[in-house]
């Protein structure tokens, strides 16, 4: 699997990465088991996890698998922390709990420092140079290899950037966002501001919530991320008549290549300016060896530019 650096960084991942949401709820040991080795035998090194993903046991899973298979200096361990998901306060990036989150992490995960640190979200109560100088703290100190933020807006992250570039001399790598053919929202503000900065982007929900897939063309399946409860209102925005024409168009240019409409929707996201790697995020070592099959597919300039079209004016989904 090609590997790519992260915005201006020196920081090497694979231009696919596996997430790690659904592990220690949706995804067992054993099956979490299956996708780490298979997603190594592809040649992958980026995993990516948060605090809160199954409330801790997904970094534990994860801590415990690259323990046993001896390959810490081999992959890079990407984790968030912010999210508290209590009513009033989706995140909370406040030194104090942005620091105990990562001590957590470090614990769970069974290593002493992570390659990649990403604040989960945008925090409107606390100040920014605050949330900056745990970033700060955390790369200083060796726990945190790079830094980044996740879901920033661009006007979010120029601020942040530039903040921590002038006033702590700190370099943020990364900005972890949402993003495919049905998540195009703020893309050309996005691409300037990421070109501005030197910061990479790691796409999480590269199939769209797995709705181009086409899953969802005749109905919500019983045993889909849409019927399940964690994750019904996750897809349904994705579900509307317009989407569905972004829809039909993967369809129609994954038949006419011979080719999956996953692999059509996540080999878009994986070559556009800017991506550092696309995040697939699947609940069963089948699921993931389907996603792993874009790795063969570069879509040709025609379908690509057709897709670019279809879906450039879809109506903006505030990310999930």
């Amino acid at each position: 699997m090609e590997s790519r650096t992260v915005g201006r960084s020196g920081l090497m991942v694979s231009r696919a990465g596996l997430g790690t949401m659904t592990w220690g709820r949706d995804t067992d040991e054993y099956e979490a088991r299956d996708q780490f080795d298979l997603f190594l035998k592809a040649g992958g090194t980026l995993f990516d996890t948060a605090d809160v993903y199954g409330g801790g046991a997904a970094e534990e899973l994860l801590g415990g698998l690259v323990a046993d298979a001896g390959v810490r200096d081999e992959v890079v361990i990407a984790t968030k922390a912010g999210s508290r998901r209590v009513a009033g306060r989706r995140f909370d990036a406040s030194r104090g709990h942005l620091l105990r989150a990562l001590d957590g992490s470090l614990r769970r995960l069974g290593t002493d420092y992570v390659d990649l640190w990403l604040v989960h979200g945008w925090d409107d109560v606390t100040p920014l140079d605050e949330t900056l100088s745990a970033l700060a703290h955390a790369q200083s100190t060796g726990r945190a290899r790079y830094v980044g933020v996740s879901n920033y807006r661009p006007w979010q992250l120029a601020r942040a950037a530039t903040l921590a570039e002038h006033a702590l001399g700190l370099t943020l790598v990364a900005n972890e966002v949402e993003y495919s053919l049905l998540a195009r929202a703020d893309e050309a503000d996005a691409q300037a501001v990421n070109d501005a900065v030197g910061v990479g982007v790691v796409a999480w929900s590269p199939i769209g919530r797995g709705v181009p897939t086409g899953k969802y063309r005749h109905g919500t399946p019983a045993d889909s991320r849409g019927a399940s409860p964690h994750f019904g209102g996750f897809v349904n925005p994705y579900l509307s008549v317009p989407h569905r024409h972004v829809v039909d168009a993967v369809c129609t240019a994954a038949e006419g290549l011979g080719a999956a409409p996953l692999d059509v929707a996540v080999a878009w996201v994986r070559d556009r300016p800017g991506v550092a790697s696309v995040l697939l995020g699947s609940r069963t070592a089948a699921q993931l060896r389907g996603a792993l099959r874009s790795e063969d597919l570069t879509l040709p300039e025609e379908i690509r530019e057709a897709l670019d079209e279809v879906s450039a004016a879809l109506p903006g989904v505030v990310p999930g």
